[in-house]
Parts: structure tokens; sequence; C-alpha cells
């Protein structure tokens, strides 16, 4: 399967970024994920996405309404989307520590318990706050990630509020929570895509997120990182998955443009290192055209897709990424 750590369904017109005709509802997302694209030669599709509102929508605006109730609105699609389609998107908070940080980290738990989220998201510069200095805004909420197994995904790659280093200080913290660098460290307003690089070299519950990383940069450090440590997000909308798909992809080729990656390590960015942390079973890719043909047909389950490469995926299971994720390891 393929899972996309990063999409933005919304029912309004983004109110930040002010994407242009009418609202990328989840209708349109799920359109946008069952493509077809094409890696390696055979026609795939995004199996889930996680999904949370555009951040624009997030922040405080006059008429709207604060504190809990506020939280619980501007999340209110993303969790009629979860309801609607649970097997195809999970639910992602964005947490906005102005409507409170004690709200913040209540309405966390209420989501996950009751309508199955498994994501928070950061987004520091569009909340004006420095996250190496508001740590009392960050704690509760990220007591409650450690509690209940939440995975955080931070927006990363511009200043002032956004740099990825600046994160630092709650990583450490909270060691039990595993954090995804959202874009690598590049975004509208820098290339801090090192930064993220030696990050999570250097922290065993720190994760890149492949979408907006440059091509190259993804071969050089995919080198380098286990193979765990990255994910694959397409920021969707307005980036299309499938041409991060494609930076992805590319890692298949001979070197220097690849590494000779193998297929099954090439799904372990598209899905499978995701879908162990959000505890589901990975999956291998379609062993050649006719069954990815077959799979988006709905004449292939992943099941018995996974059962077909039972001999050649045999240790491709949790356990390994366990393994790997361990800090002790």
């Amino acid at each position: 399967m393929i899972i996309d750590t990063h999409v933005h369904p919304t029912n309004l017109v983004d109110e930040a970024w002010r994407h242009t005709g009418e609202p990328f509802t989840g209708e349109r997302t799920l359109k946008m994920m069952d493509g077809p694209m094409w890696i390696n030669g055979k026609p795939r599709r995004v199996d889930i996405s996680c999904i949370m509102p555009p951040p624009g929508n997030t922040s405080w605006r006059e008429g709207n309404r604060g504190g809990r109730e506020g939280i619980r609105d501007y999340q209110a699609y993303v969790t009629s989307l979860v309801q609607r389609y649970p097997d195809r998107f999970v639910g992602n908070f964005i947490y906005n520590p102005r409507f409170g940080p004690d709200n913040g980290a209540k309405e966390l738990e209420f989501h996950v318990k009751e309508h199955g989220y498994k994501m928070l998201k950061l987004h520091a510069n569009m909340h004006a706050y420095r996250p190496d200095r508001a740590l009392d805004w960050l704690r509760p909420v990220m007591r409650v990630c450690d509690e209940l197994g939440i995975i955080v995904l931070i927006h990363t790659g511009d200043g002032p509020y956004s740099i990825p280093t600046q994160f630092y200080p709650i990583i450490r913290e909270f060691p039990g929570v595993t954090f995804i660098l959202g874009h690598f460290g590049i975004q509208t307003g820098g290339v801090y895509c090192f930064e993220a690089f030696w990050m999570i070299q250097d922290s065993h519950n720190v994760i890149g997120e492949s979408g907006w990383l440059l091509q190259s940069r993804i071969v050089e450090f995919a080198k380098e990182m286990k193979k765990t440590k990255m994910v694959y997000g397409t920021d969707s909308p307005p980036n299309e998955p499938g041409m991060w798909a494609r930076e992805l992809e590319v890692l298949c080729h001979e070197p220097p443009q690849g590494l000779n990656l193998s297929e099954d390590d090439l799904e372990g960015y598209l899905g499978n290192n995701m879908a162990h942390l959000l505890g589901l079973q990975p999956t291998p890719p379609p062993k050649d055209r006719a069954e990815a043909e077959a799979y988006l047909r709905g004449e292939v389950t992943q099941a018995s897709a996974t059962n077909s490469h039972a001999d050649a995926y045999a240790g491709y299971t949790p356990d390994s990424w366990a393994e790997e994720l361990d800090p002790a390891s």
C-alpha cells in the first residue's frame, strides 16, 4: 500500500494560501488518490492519506468560537471524512496552542479516543509561537501524544518559527514520541534539509518526510539514513502526489541518479514505514503489472497480495521496524 502522510482536504477555500477554484473536498482528494500513478512500470494508487485541515483554517478569526468548541469546529470536516471513509483516511489533529494548551490537549485526547485520530500536526509559523521558547504551550499536548502513541508531524522549512532545530528541545524532552519533519526542512522561506538530515541521523525518534525534498538530496540522504527513517508525504493540494512518488522511484535507478534500491525497500518509503507507525500490516509491492491492475480493479486485496509474496516477504514485518527504531539498536 501507499500512504501519504500529509494531505489537506477542505470544504472551504484555504484561508491562508487562497487556492483558487472550488474547495478541495474529500471526494476530490479520493479521486486524486486513485490516480493511477505509475511506479516502476506499474499503475498504483494512494491507498491511505493522513488528513488535516489547511493550517490557515485553524487560526482564530472574527466570528469563530474559541476554546475547545473552536478547535472542534476547525477539525469537524476532517472528522466527518474519517467517519465516512475509514479505510482511506487517517485523522491528523492540528494543534493551535492559542486556543489554550490544555484545551488542545483535551481535544486531542477526545479526537483520538472518539474518532481514531493517530497524528498531531504542529505549525508554529501559522500559529505564531517560537517552539524552543514556548515549551509550556507544547508540553500538555506532547504528554497526550506520549501516553497515547500519537505521531507528531511538524511543519518545517521557513522562519521565523519553523526552522527544524527550533524543535530540538521538545523532541529531546519526549524521546518516546515519534516526530516527522514535514517537508524535510524545505518550504517557502528556506532550505534547511541538512539540518533536518542531521536531526534524523542523531535522534532515534525523528523521521523525514520526502515531499518538497530535492530529488538529488533524496538520493544523497537515503544512502546514509536507515531505511525506516523517511516516509512519503505530498502536502496535497496543491502538490500532485505522483511527482513526489516519482522522486522516490528514482532511488531504484542506477547511480548516480539512483541507488539501485529494491522495490521492497522503495515500498518502505512509499507506505510500509508509515504503516508500521500507524499500527498497520506492511505489504509488498505488486509483483507485476497484471497484479497491480487487478488490485486497482478490486480483484486482489492487500492481504492476498501479501500471501502471494509469502516466501520473498517473510522477514518484512513490523518487528523489523521496531528493531531499527529502537534507540538501543
